[in-house]
C-alpha cells in the first residue's frame, strides 16, 4: 500500500519552475483524489446516493414547475389577449386577496353587478363587444340519462366575446332568446356524448329543474382550461338561468372584448369610471367589482408559480444537505484511514494547500458525479410524468430548462464545497510526525 502512494506522489514529474510546479500539484492532488475515489467503489456509490436523490429532487420539481405554469399561460392565451374581464369583489378586500376568496367562498353574495352595466359598458368607444354571465348547478336528464350538469349562463354575444366557442352543430342562441327567457340549450361535447350518445341532439329537448329546453347546438370540443373542462358545460341565456333557474336578477362577471388591445388600459379607466359612477363606488373601500386584463391576469400567475417553485426548492434542498451530510462523514473517514499517507505526503514536501486541495477534489468529484446522475434520472421522470399526465387527457410538457439545471448544477457544487472545505481543512492541520506514528 506504501509503496503504491509513493509511485503515485512521484509519477508527475519534478521542476523547478514556479508556474508548472503548481500546476504539477494541482495534478497530483487530483489524480491522488480519483484514485481514492475508485479503490473504494462501494463507499463512493453509496455517496453518491444522497446526491443524486437531491439534485434529481431539484430538477424534477423545477421542470414540472415550469410546465405547469406554462400549461396555465397557454389556457389564458385561448382567450385571447383583448378581453378585459370584470367580476364581483367583497369591498374593502383586494381583488386576488384571501379575504376576498374566502369571503365569496362562505357565502357573500356580490348583488350589485348587473346585465344593464354591461350595456352600459358596451358604449365606451373601445368596447367591441360584451357577454354577461352566472353560473349553477343543476340536475340534467334526457330520457333515461341523468346528470348533474353546470349551467353556464351567458349573453348572446358570448362567441365575439370568447373565441374559442365554436359552434359543431346547429346555432348558438340570439338576443331575442335572452330577452324573451327562451328555454334553448347550447351544449357541450362531454354532455351529448353522455345524454345522447351516437343519437342526434339537435332539436331534442332535455330537462333541467324539470323544465324542458330545446337544444339548438353542439359545440366543439375544447377541453379543459386551468382544469375547468369547457366540454362538461350547458350554455344558456343569462336572463332565462336568472330568472327562470336561480331566481336572481344580477350576475357574477361581464366580460369586455376591446377594438383596439393598444388602448386596453385606457378601456379598463373608462370601465373603472363608469362602474364607479353606476355602483356609487367613490371610495376605493366600497368597490365590489375587480377589473382584470388577461395580461394581468398571466402576471398574477407567473408571481404565484414563482412563489410556490422557490419553496418547493427549499424543501427539496433538505435532500441536498442530507447528501452534504453524508460527503462531510465519508471525508472524516477518508481522513481517517488515511493519516498516514498524509503525512507521508508532508514528509516528502506536500504543503498544507496540496492536503487540502486533495480532498476536496473528492468532495467536488462527488458532487459533480452525482450532479449529472440526478440531473439525468430527474429529466428521464419529468418525461415519465408527462407521458402519464398525457394519457389522462392533458398536454403538460415537462421541460428541463437551463435555469433547472443552473440551479442544480449550483446546489451540487456549493453542497461538495461546503461539507467538503472541513473535512480537508483538518486533513491539512496534520502533523507529519503524529500522522506516520499511526501506520
Amino acid at each position: 500500500m506504501n509503496s503504491k502512494i509513493l509511485n503515485t506522489i512521484y509519477q508527475i514529474p519534478y521542476t523547478k519552475n514556479i508556474k508548472f510546479k503548481s500546476v504539477n500539484r494541482i495534478l497530483l492532488s487530483i489524480k491522488l483524489a480519483l484514485h481514492n475515489l475508485t479503490n473504494n467503489v462501494g463507499r463512493t456509490v453509496l455517496t453518491l446516493v444522497g446526491i443524486v436523490i437531491g439534485i434529481m429532487s431539484v430538477i424534477v420539481v423545477s421542470s414540472s414547475g415550469q410546465g405547469l405554469k406554462n400549461y396555465v399561460l397557454g389556457q389564458f392565451d385561448s382567450f385571447g389577449t383583448d378581453v378585459i374581464q370584470i367580476e364581483t369583489k367583497v369591498p374593502a378586500t383586494g381583488k386576488t386577496s384571501a379575504a376576498n376568496a374566502e369571503g365569496q367562498a362562505t357565502g357573500i353574495q356580490i348583488t350589485t353587478l348587473k346585465v344593464s352595466d354591461g350595456e352600459a359598458l358596451a358604449k365606451i368607444p373601445n368596447v367591441a363587444s360584451f357577454a354577461a354571465g352566472t353560473m349553477g348547478q343543476e340536475l340534467t336528464s334526457y330520457k333515461d340519462e341523468n346528470k348533474r350538469a353546470m349551467l353556464f349562463g351567458v349573453g348572446a354575444n358570448y362567441p365575439q366575446v370568447d373565441s374559442a366557442v365554436k359552434v359543431q352543430e346547429g346555432i348558438f342562441y340570439d338576443q331575442s332568446a335572452d330577452d324573451s327567457l327562451g328555454q334553448v340549450a347550447v351544449i357541450g361535447p362531454d354532455i351529448k356524448e353522455t345524454l345522447f350518445g351516437t343519437e342526434d341532439a339537435i332539436g331534442k329537448s332535455i330537462k333541467i329543474k324539470n323544465m324542458d329546453f330545446r337544444v339548438i347546438g353542439v359545440l366543439e370540443e375544447r377541453g379543459a382550461v386551468t382544469f375547468f373542462n369547457y366540454d362538461e358545460l350547458i350554455y344558456i341565456p343569462v336572463q332565462t338561468l336568472q330568472k327562470k333557474i336561480l331566481g336572481i336578477d344580477y350576475v357574477r362577471f361581464i366580460t369586455v372584448k376591446v377594438k383596439d388591445q393598444n388602448l386596453i388600459e385606457v378601456t379598463v379607466a373608462d370601465i373603472d369610471d363608469t362602474l364607479k359612477r353606476i355602483h356609487r363606488t367613490y371610495k376605493p373601500e366600497q368597490e365590489d367589482y375587480s377589473i382584470t386584463t388577461i395580461q394581468e391576469a398571466q402576471k398574477i400567475i407567473e408571481d404565484v408559480f414563482g412563489t410556490i417553485n422557490i419553496l418547493l426548492l427549499a424543501l427539496t434542498s433538505i435532500s441536498l444537505i442530507v447528501g452534504g451530510v453524508g460527503i462531510m462523514n465519508v471525508m472524516y473517514v477518508a481522513v481517517s484511514e488515511r493519516t498516514f499517507e498524509i503525512g507521508l505526503r508532508k514528509a516528502v514536501g506536500a504543503k498544507e494547500n496540496d492536503i487540502r486541495n486533495q480532498f476536496l477534489f473528492e468532495a467536488v468529484f462527488l458532487t459533480i458525479v452525482g450532479g449529472v446522475v440526478g440531473i439525468i434520472l430527474g429529466y428521464l421522470i419529468s418525461l415519465g410524468f408527462s407521458y402519464v399526465i398525457s394519457l389522462l387527457g392533458y398536454t403538460l410538457n415537462f421541460s428541463l430548462t437551463l435555469n433547472s439545471i443552473l440551479i442544480a448544477v449550483g446546489f451540487s457544487a456549493t453542497t461538495g464545497i461546503i461539507f467538503g472545505y472541513y473535512p480537508a481543512y483538518k486533513a491539512s492541520k496534520l502533523s507529519p510526525m503524529e500522522a506516520l506514528r499511526k501506520e
